[in-house]
């Protein structure tokens, strides 16, 4: 009997509220331009009428890589928490309309739905203030067992390993998966998750739960300490059986045991909005990885779906990328 899904995603099931300004406008509230910060209820209240209008579409980096995957023609599903409130049902309208199996019913008391209000200035950086709100109360009555064992890959981000809850969540599941032969793949979000939670995440790999890690450059060198990429890469080798290391203008580098490979990125035709590049990288790679394609052809997926969301703004994809793949790697 065929998998039911490519992939099933634990994530924060987040609103992304997008807006164009000035860098004066980040300097004028005190915001580091570039930063990803974690903001209150209030903050994000003020936050909001400020930015003026803005676009709205349902986020969050586990999210924005099933909505990838469904583009390049894979089947995935979503586990994330919102509220039953406006912005609640725009996030589960909009993960549902691009193909995404999307359950978790709303939940009628508790935190509002989070949100990430995000500030992009001219020159393509992104300022990222996100209030979590019912992301963080994502439990384990969440977890369908049938439904884990029904993916190929059960996929988490690292954004999500915080309060116990969650962890609870991403403990039960990945325990499901392993007990049902199936792989296990993690990205590590950020570097502020890392220095967190630099241990744990440490103990994942080495206790092999981990089959598959995505980081980008400087998430990896946190993790291990060091200053230096190659430090950072030779760590990872043989600490999980695959890893994939971004390194933005610089490519990918695909690690095995004993093996590394070098992948270039794919040009962008231009570079409005550089949100979601990495969670679209492993959109592709995932489904490459699905279709059993070699590890190379997996990277160019994940660099040719990460081109097309920096072409743009917003961190879903508007292209076919099924289409592009097929017109660079047939």
């Amino acid at each position: 009997m065929p998998d039911q899904f490519d992939v099933l995603a634990i994530g924060n099931a987040i609103v992304d509220v997008i807006a164009s300004h000035e860098d004066d406008f980040l300097e004028g509230k005190g915001i580091p331009k570039g930063s990803m910060r974690l903001i209150s209820a209030e903050e994000a209240e003020t936050l909001y009428a400020s930015i003026g209008p803005g676009r709205e579409v349902s986020g969050g980096s586990a999210a924005n890589t099933t909505a990838g995957i469904v583009s390049l023609g894979g089947r995935a599903a979503f586990v994330g928490r919102v509220s039953d409130d406006q912005l609640g049902r725009v996030f589960a309208h909009d993960i549902r309309a691009v193909g995404v199996d999307y359950r978790i019913p709303p939940a009628r008391n508790g935190r509002p739905t989070g949100q990430c209000l995000i500030i992009v200035t001219p020159d393509a950086q992104r300022t990222m203030n996100t209030y979590l709100g019912s992301c963080q109360e994502l439990d384990e009555s969440d977890i369908d067992e049938a439904a884990v064992r029904a993916a190929s890959i059960l996929y988490f981000e690292g954004y999500l390993w915080d309060p116990p809850a969650p962890i609870r969540a991403i403990r039960k599941a990945t325990a499901i998966a392993r007990d049902a032969g199936r792989k296990v793949a993690m990205t590590l979000s950020d570097v502020f998750c890392v220095e967190g939670h630099r241990a744990d995440f440490l103990g994942l790999m080495d206790r092999g739960e981990i089959d598959i890690l995505f980081a980008n450059e400087n998430e990896a060198k946190s993790l291990f300490q060091t200053d230096d990429i190659d430090t950072a890469i030779a760590a990872l080798d043989g600490r999980v059986p695959l890893a994939v290391v971004t390194r933005s203008e610089k490519g990918a580098v695909v690690v095995t045991p004993g093996q590394r490979e070098a992948v270039p990125v794919t040009p962008a035709a231009r570079v409005l909005d550089t949100t979601g590049a990495g969670d679209l990288f492993a959109a592709g790679f995932l489904t490459g990885f699905t279709q059993g394609r070699a590890l190379k052809d997996c990277a160019v997926m994940g660099t040719i779906a990460a081109a097309e969301v920096i072409e743009h703004i917003g961190a879903r994809p508007e292209a076919d990328l099924k289409a592009r793949v097929k017109a660079l790697l047939g």
